[in-house]
């Protein structure tokens, strides 16, 4: 199993959202008012007057044969409007219980 975590603008939340009900992954965890700046040429998602924008972010643990295919749809959607942002990050899942 993978554990992908999701960071998008809040622009963007339905659209994620439709993203997992495409793909049928039901189970994930949803923050919102999340802060940050990308790693390349995000701007800052802060609240503030200077930096208005806010992202949220989604954690997902999904069999191993979904993971090529949420990525996809992740690009795909970060492809539809880069200044937006959407940016994924996965990882093992060693145990769950």
């Amino acid at each position: 199993m993978k554990s992908v975590f999701i960071i998008f603008n809040q622009a963007n939340t339905e659209r994620v959202e439709y993203m997992l009900d495409r793909l049928q992954i039901k189970g994930f965890t949803f923050w919102e008012n999340v802060q940050g700046r990308g790693s390349v040429d995000g701007e800052p998602r802060r609240g503030t007057h200077t930096w208005p924008e806010m992202n949220s972010a989604i954690i997902t643990v999904v069999e191993d044969d979904k993971v090529d295919e949420l990525l996809h749809y992740v690009k795909k959607l970060d492809n539809r409007n880069k200044e937006v942002g959407v940016r994924a990050f996965v990882w093992n899942v060693e145990k769950t219980v």
